[in-house]
């Protein structure tokens, strides 16, 4: 594999291209035209223009993708998150193509794209699973007997789903039927599939994940876990590794059933398997994400593995070159999506001009962006303007960096999740490890924010006017040159 195309933008298109530069291997950049300035172009060994803005006319154009690849001699194509990255249907163009696909083969997308095939195949290997039901419901009666039987509150979900959509919450069995036909409405309108299910509410759970290896050769292994409890809108906002709360034989267990979830789908690549862990320590089987995870970085740095050189030496039909005893938890990693948001308008996407754009710097300190000083951030896209990664020896030295990176991080133009960010990870909820999915709802309001503003502002003018009379009294107080300062003067200053 010596050229890779990339088909998506932004900082992972840039994440992926530096890999594989370090490997030696040419890129290919394609990209829209309101990406045409944008730093992943020009980083590129080569960059093609497939169409307009909307990423419905540019980025979730397979065949145009595929034919660039044509065009330009590429070996492979690497999706990157979110556009085509988790398209059976494209997936498996590209291997009709003769082009390979960085990524699982289309039949694994396929199962763990489907949440009820998903939790079929995995069932078979005795993975925990959420009390629910098997398949898809549609009749009101069934439904109302199924939710007494499970117990309420339940949760109706959308089999095709993800990021909160099809999703509702009933806790009065009285209000089952309505629910039923906006999860049904939502999913259909969301997905083009109507399909939901029903299983237990899960009170107050944590959201942890286990990243997954898995090669051509049989071997697949788990590089331990990500947190990503720290959410809005059912989106992560603050991810860390390892969890605070799993014991060395809780992770291990976990890791199994990860890999024995991968297992049940033939699965080859980087995955994650994401599970819900209740306020007993008892964990259950959410769902599998058959691709590149946003809040990889963390793993990487608990783990030093460069999982984007890992998934090409896999589509590469490379043998894994480590064991599971071979990897170990080295130090502690948080990471925060830094994203063009408002917090103070329900995290509404703020679109605009970066009027200033500074990186934070220094040791244990990671940016994965995209942007530049004086770009916009274009209306068309997800709003994530970077990854700010921070890792440090434990948890703690972790948090602490990654406070000074918020505050060492220079934006303006436009409102981020910047401030939001530092505040959740000093809160002591988050400090003490007892946070879950619900700590937004339990915890933030807008004003938590001003507040702590306020507090920075008057320690601000404290600092400056203490500075301002040591000047003074340091000028008036001043001794001839070679004079010995008295011991009460010195103690004084």
């Amino acid at each position: 594999m010596k050229k890779i195309l990339v088909a998506n933008r932004g900082e992972i298109a840039l994440r992926v291209m530096r890999s594989a530069r370090e490997m030696g291997i040419a890129t290919v950049a394609v990209f829209s035209e309101a990406d045409r300035h944008a730093p992943f172009v020009r980083y590129a060994d080569e960059a093609v223009c497939i169409g307009p803005a909307p990423s419905s006319q540019s980025y979730l154009r397979g065949e145009k993708i595929i034919e660039v690849c044509r065009q330009v001699g590429a070996d492979g194509i690497h999706p990157g998150y979110g556009f085509l990255s988790e398209n059976a249907s494209f997936a498996r163009q590209v291997a009709e193509a003769g082009i390979r696909f960085i990524g699982p083969s289309p039949h694994s997308i396929e199962v763990m794209g489907s949440k009820l095939a998903a939790k079929a195949a995995a069932k078979k290997y005795g993975i925990p699973m959420v009390p629910g039901t098997d398949g898809a419901v549609s009749d009101p009666e069934e439904a109302r007997r199924i939710a007494l039987e499970v117990g309420l509150p339940v949760l109706i979900k959308a089999s095709a789903g993800g990021g909160g959509k099809g999703m509702r919450i009933v806790e009065r069995i009285e209000e089952l039927d309505e629910q039923m036909a906006r999860a049904i409405s939502e999913a259909e309108s969301a997905f083009g599939d109507g399909s939901v299910f029903i299983e237990r509410y899960v009170a107050g759970p944590r959201h942890i994940e286990i990243q997954v290896l898995a090669d051509t050769h049989g071997h697949t292994l788990y590089l331990f876990e990500r947190e990503c409890s720290i959410q809005r809108r059912h989106q992560k906002v603050v991810e860390e590794a390892p969890s605070a709360i799993l014991t060395p034989a809780l992770r291990e267990a976990m890791g199994q059933s990860a890999c024995d979830v991968a297992r049940s789908c033939d699965y080859v690549g980087a995955g994650t398997v994401e599970f819900l862990v209740d306020e007993n320590l008892n964990y259950y089987f959410l769902e599998m994400n058959t691709r590149l995870q946003v809040e990889h970085p963390v793993t990487e740095m608990i783990t030093g593995i460069d999982l984007v050189k890992e998934q090409i030496r896999i589509a590469r039909g490379e043998q894994l070159s480590f064991t599971q005893k071979d990897l170990k938890i080295n130090g502690h990693a948080l990471e925060i999506r830094v994203y063009a948001e408002d917090p103070d308008n329900q995290f509404l996407p703020d679109i605009g001009r970066l009027e200033t754009y500074r990186r934070p710097s220094g040791p244990g300190v990671r940016v994965d962006d995209g942007f530049e000083e004086g770009m916009d951030i274009p209306i068309y896209y997800d709003p994530m303007i970077a990854k700010l990664i921070t890792h440090g020896k434990d948890r703690e030295e972790a948090i602490q960096r990654m406070v000074r990176a918020i505050d060492d991080y220079q934006v303006s133009g436009v409102r981020t999740t910047l401030g939001f960010c530092r505040w959740a990870i000093q809160h002591p909820a988050f400090t003490g490890g007892q946070f879950d999915t619900h700590f937004v709802k339990k915890y933030f309001t807008p004003d938590v924010l001003h507040q702590s503003a306020e507090g920075a502002e008057e320690v601000a003018a404290i600092a400056a006017s203490w500075a301002w009379m040591h000047s003074i009294i340091k000028a008036t107080t001043s001794q001839p040159a070679g004079a010995t300062p008295s011991r009460w003067k010195a103690n004084r200053s």
